[in-house]
């Protein structure tokens, strides 16, 4: 990259947007989703956009004092992702390498990527040497732990949605007979043809884990994700061990280090990384390579924009999550058509804002 294409400004902006349906599960309920919108300008004009889900409104101010750290410390500099990438890393590390440090880069790091496809006129796959083709996806904007006798209906819906053949169901009640209801609910809803993930949202400890997915073995589900806490790899192993239903986990890695522990630990059969948290563009690269060194199938956890241009890169390419949650903010959001996304032929991951939106939903930081 010339000298002449420079990181000339960093800007964020919060905004607070409206869910369909709220997220109901073990790690609380949420009617409402913080964004931090990140447009990264270069001395040549480009602008890269990006955007993180910190979940919790009030880290958004954390969050964004994290970016602008990060910006006084990029602006000049060439617009090289694997550069800033490990400038960043050095910068951050001594307040710790996971947690905000990598939520702060990885927002960087997926502007500068933008950026650089834009200035090559490519949409981000086609720039990374793959093509633009659908991607089969789930439909997981809904079915959440809530009252029973609502998930046939809000099935029946999702899978409308979108043409959707699979979907993700939330788990981990506090009975094992209301766990079972609510699978039945949603066989009756769409049929037992429709496949059924579910994610336990670490709701389980590991023994009962272990005893909760055995009862759960013979109801044809596709995987049990997230059964016991995420860190608690020695658990994965043995339940991995134990268990006929595939394993999934990954959403919450820091960094490919995590993603590499935890595969060559045997932990999980299926795997998953979240851009906000593996390390953008950059950190999804690199744990994509992790995962096809292993063999070990990989997926995205959210932020489908950016993952149907990665997925089409990704050797060992699993199933795309599909979620509408930043639609509220997009000029031209994505949309699923008989269960498969596409990215756009337009240059860089094909994002831009809706500024009157943008505008309603901002929050002050």
């Amino acid at each position: 990259m010339t000298s002449e294409f420079l990181i000339k400004d960093i800007r964020t902006r919060a905004v607070l947007v409206p869910l369909r349906r709220p997220v109901i599960a073990g790690i609380g309920r949420f009617e409402l989703w913080p964004l931090v919108l990140v447009d990264l300008e270069t001395t040549n004009g480009i602008i890269g956009h990006s955007y993180v889900a910190p979940y919790r409104a009030a880290a958004v101010p954390t969050v964004v004092a994290a970016i602008r750290d990060l910006s006084d410390m990029l602006k000049g500099r060439s617009a090289v992702p694997f550069d800033a990438f490990e400038s960043a890393a050095k910068a951050l590390n001594v307040v710790g390498s996971a947690g905000m440090s990598m939520i702060a880069t990885s927002a960087v790091d997926i502007a500068i990527w933008d950026a650089l496809a834009k200035a090559a006129n490519q949409p981000l796959a086609n720039f990374l040497g793959g093509t633009l083709a659908p991607v089969r996806s789930y439909n997981s904007n809904g079915l959440w732990r809530h009252q029973v006798s609502t998930l046939a209906a809000e099935a029946r819906a999702l899978q409308q949605e979108g043409g959707f053949s699979v979907m993700k169901l939330r788990l981990g009640n506090e009975h094992l007979k209301d766990d079972v209801a609510a699978i039945n609910a949603i066989r009756e809803g769409v049929g037992s043809e429709i496949d059924l993930m579910v994610d336990f949202n670490q709701a389980l400890g590991l023994g009962d884990a272990i005893r909760r997915c055995h009862e759960l073995d013979d109801a044809g589900l596709y995987w049990f994700e997230e059964p016991i806490a995420y860190d608690n790899t020695r658990g994965y192993a043995q339940l991995a061990a134990k268990v006929r239903t595939p394993l999934q986990m990954g959403e919450n890695f820091y960094g490919p280090r995590d993603f590499f522990a935890s595969l060559s630990a045997g932990a999980v059969h299926y795997a998953m990384a979240d851009l906000m948290r593996i390390g953008g563009v950059t950190g999804w690269l690199r744990a994509a390579s992790i995962a096809a060194a292993t063999g070990i199938q990989i997926s995205n956890h959210l932020y489908p924009e950016i993952s149907a241009h990665l997925l089409r890169v990704t050797p060992t390419a699993h199933w795309l999550e599909w979620v509408d949650w930043a639609n509220p903010i997009l000029e031209e959001p994505l949309q699923p058509r008989q269960g498969y996304v596409c990215a756009p032929q337009r240059p860089g991951i094909g994002i831009s804002w809706n500024e009157k939106a943008v505008g309603k939903y901002a929050v002050k930081v």
